[in-house]
């Protein structure tokens, strides 16, 4: 849609024609057309979703899961494999998921696990995907062809990876090795025990017949107060006594104390994550625990355990140390025995045991007999007492965090949690959203955005047939209400501004006024007012060597300048600033021309700089956000831009400035980018001075 006028100039003008476009409602904008109602969920262009609403035969639920998550393990075996077996050294090499010719040296350890330094003989590694938290395999040639050793990235550098691996490599010094992305058999099969454990006669869930949807009325049914063994009329009358909340937070809060099962949906900074910790900490407080919290990711896990450490609740991180943020490991189980007062028992055995090994070799006849017999006994005795050691800090604590597969660890195998809270429920798939439910969960709360991006599904047919639907999202399709969190705290009003309109049925507030959060200087918005910035580039797409994704070359070089103009302003800084793009293909190109223009390591232009794909900053934020869309072509191809979750995480990411790099053409063969598009036109927020400065 275009201007029916010419563009408006002057300040007076301009205010008063924004007057005439903004309507009388607030966040009521002409051109916008709503998208999908607050609370609705919506298929995005392209995706099909095969997963019925209720499973009125539990069998039906049980056999499509499970024919789901196999498909999901399978084409990511088939996938790691074909890489390893078909794809040359270079192709590996330049989508940065394999290093070769790599240096080692041990590097100490993390708690009772042998990290592993990898280097090259150069000075800096090649551009690689590697990141903390990576599953990967370490070989020496083939990892196809020999055993492999499986590790966990810890930290990374210019000239090093480092990583835990769970058994020690031999001559490690000797030699070059290989580093590449693996698979994890893991997930999976803790999807598989808790699907089985849904049905189990023993075992099950108390909510089984609400996840199912096999009653009557959801609404009701969800309402109802739980069995907690008398703990849920103290957990009821925290309800109404919480400080500290604003309107739709309290009512969130409410319905967690309350309810069995019950739903929050958290808009982009909404302070969902906050409210979850202040209703895992009410519960810690009825002396309810251990209550277990989980999320999809490490990252999200993180921010749960952060805020309950921060609120003195007694928490512990159920997880591999590498993959927990470094200033909260010791919360972690690891750590929590190596201070419990029974490590100096574990170290005395193990000593002993040690030395009786040492000596076994010179041993002969009856006194190497009994040296064996005294050595198994020994190993026997340190397991009885780590495991005495973890039972009893598990009860001591108030609150398990764990990621969904996390909590199916054999360290909680035997455990019961009638409490559970779910964070990012609407990015686990529902098979992983069991894991934690099936340890006996009475009463749960689920918290997410089905308007942010669903799960990701590596199986294009797993995907198709719906394993990329969250749970979340399926009890909302049941008639399950949930409680939207309605005051945002993140972006500046007028970023905010379509997002809400379009995505939110316009029911979004601000927290924050613009005087919180100023235009930053060094670049030159179109209105200093609405700090958001449209340019209109007609760059090309390409497609990157793999064959599997986009770049564009275009945009990824102006955003290198806009860059520069934004640190030439003086008031903020890399840390600051975020760029960010839907594909793959441009995180590359991006990593290299900064690498190139300054480098973003310590002491270099850009050190604090990120740049990440879209689907890799749902949760995150920054004072600037540079947005590369990538697509431009004739045709009008967009690819997976068409999903509005995409585009709705992406612009929400902002606090003070929103810098969105595309080609409108193309853009506007969908029908949300479109109203954004037209809204920015509206709204006098097109750059096109920037391409000429």
């Amino acid at each position: 849609m275009a201007l029916t006028g010419p563009i408006i100039e002057g300040e007076g003008q301009r205010r008063g024609a924004l007057r005439h476009i903004m309507g009388e409602r607030k966040g009521k904008v002409r051109r916008i057309g709503k998208g999908v109602p607050a609370g609705t969920p919506e298929i995005p262009e392209g995706n099909t979703d095969g997963v019925p609403d209720a499973f009125p035969r539990s069998q039906d639920h049980h056999e499509r899961f499970h024919r789901l998550i196999d498909w999901e393990l399978e084409d990511e075996m088939l996938g790691v494999e074909e890489r390893l077996r078909k794809w040359p050294r270079n192709l590996l090499m330049e989508n940065g998921l394999t290093l070769f010719d790599l240096l080692a040296k041990n590097d100490g350890w993390l708690f009772s696990e042998r990290i592993i330094k990898l280097f090259s003989k150069g000075n800096t590694l090649p551009h690689h995907r590697f990141s903390h938290g990576d599953i990967v395999t370490l070989s020496r040639k083939n990892p196809l062809k020999e055993k492999s050793i499986e590790g966990t990235v810890l930290s990374r550098g210019r000239n090093h990876i480092r990583v835990v691996v769970n058994e020690q490599p031999s001559k490690i010094r000797e030699g070059n090795w290989r580093l590449d992305r693996g698979a994890n058999r893991v997930a999976h099969d803790r999807m598989a025990a808790a699907l089985n454990e849904l049905y189990a006669e023993d075992g099950g869930s108390p909510l089984r017949e609400l996840i199912l949807g096999q009653v009557r009325d959801m609404v009701g049914s969800s309402a109802r107060v739980a069995n907690l063994g008398g703990f849920e009329k103290r957990i009821a009358s925290m309800a109404g006594h919480e400080r500290g909340l604003n309107q739709s937070q309290q009512e969130a809060f409410d319905a967690a104390m309350k309810n069995r099962l019950s739903l929050i949906q958290g808009p982009p900074g909404t302070g969902k994550t906050h409210t979850a910790v202040r209703i895992l900490t009410a519960w810690a407080q009825t002396g309810a625990g251990p209550i277990l919290a989980v999320a999809d990711s490490n990252v999200a896990v993180d921010n749960l355990l952060e805020g309950l450490l921060d609120a003195g609740v007694k928490a512990i991180r159920i997880g591999q140390p590498a993959k927990v943020r470094e200033h909260l490991r010791e919360a972690t189980m690891a750590a929590r025995m190596d201070e419990h007062h029974l490590r100096e028992d574990v170290d005395i055995l193990l000593k002993l045991n040690e030395d009786l090994m040492r000596r076994l070799p010179a041993m002969k006849g009856k006194e190497k007999g009994i040296a064996h017999r005294d050595v198994k006994r020994g190993w026997k005795e340190v397991r009885r007492i780590e495991n005495q050691m973890k039972d009893d800090i598990i009860e001591h604590a108030e609150v398990i965090c764990a990621t969904c597969v996390g909590s199916g660890h054999l360290l909680l195998e035997s455990r019961r949690f009638p409490l559970v809270l779910m964070d990012e429920a609407t990015q686990a798939t529902e098979p992983a959203t069991l894991v934690p439910l099936v340890k006996g969960a009475r009463h749960a709360v689920l918290v997410g955005d089905h308007q942010q991006l669903p799960p990701t599904v590596i199986s294009r047919r797993a995907e198709q047939d719906g394993l990329a639907r969250s749970l979340f999202e399926r009890l909302i399709a049941l008639g399950l209400p949930a409680t939207m969190l309605k005051t945002q705290y993140r972006m500046h009003p007028v970023i905010r501004e379509w997002p809400s309109e379009r995505f939110y049925g316009g029911e979004l507030d601000d927290g924050i006024t613009a005087t919180d959060r100023p235009a930053p200087a060094g670049f030159v918005w179109p209105d200093w007012d609405a700090p958001i910035a449209f340019v209109p580039i007609d760059g090309s797409e390409d497609t990157s060597a793999d064959g599997r994704s986009k770049h564009n070359l275009d945009e990824a070089a102006l955003a290198v300048r806009i860059v520069d103009m934004l640190l030439s302003g003086g008031d903020i800084e890399p840390m600051d600033i975020g760029v960010v793009t839907p594909y793959s293909g441009q995180v590359r190109l991006l990593n290299d021309l900064f690498e190139n223009a300054g480098g973003r390591e310590i002491g270099e232009k850009y050190h604090g700089l990120e740049i990440k794909s879209v689907d890799g900053y749902q949760g995150r934020e920054k004072d600037v956000i540079i947005l590369s869309s990538v697509r431009a072509n004739d045709a009008g191809e967009l690819g997976f831009l068409t999903d509005y979750r995409r585009l709705n995480v992406a612009i929400t990411r902002a606090k003070r400035g929103l810098i969105l790099l595309g080609h409108p053409r193309t853009l506007r063969n969908s029908t949300d980018w479109a109203s954004w598009c037209d809204w920015a036109r509206e709204r006098g927020l097109e750059a096109y001075h920037v391409l000429h400065m």
